[in-house]
């Protein structure tokens, strides 16, 4: 069971990532990211209408859209990690390579997390104030006839 979920996440990263299984192989690859960046910003913008209020729907689509992008690009550099680690069997404590990218990823991943816990917060929230509101005493009818007599 385990190792068909480990072939089918594989396979569905190839069809993604890998160039000569991608059905988007002939562009470039700059236009390949684009073009699932673009796509995360339309389903992101898809499901902030659906899930959120309008209050609160900036704050839940970045969060989704971020959490998108992060997705995107930490799967990208996780994928082409394991591809440079079967080719050259080296490890990186061996080497001492710690290049900009191995930090980026480290550093996006905290953010990633910490951007995926808001929009969480977002919308696990409810009302937190304690003092019962039950609406005005007078009814708006009442209030203009005061200002108005």
């Amino acid at each position: 069971m385990i190792h068909k979920l480990k072939n089918w996440m594989v396979e569905s990263a190839n069809i993604m990532f890998d160039d000569s299984k991608s059905d988007l192989r002939s562009l470039p690859k700059t236009v390949r990211l684009q073009i699932l960046i673009v796509l995360s910003f339309i389903w992101s913008t898809v499901f902030s209408l659906y899930v959120f209020s309008l209050t609160t729907f900036i704050w839940g689509w970045a969060g989704v859209v971020m959490a998108h992008i992060g997705l995107i690009i930490a799967v990208y550099i996780t994928f082409k990690f394991f591809h440079k680690a079967k080719k050259e069997q080296r490890s990186v404590f061996e080497t001492g390579n710690y290049n900009p990218a191995k930090i980026f990823v480290l550093f996006f991943l905290v953010f990633f997390i910490f951007i995926f816990s808001k929009g969480v917060e977002v919308l696990t929230k409810t009302n937190s104030y304690s003092i019962k509101y039950d609406g005005p005493k007078k009814t708006t009818l009442e209030r203009i006839k005061e200002f108005v007599n």
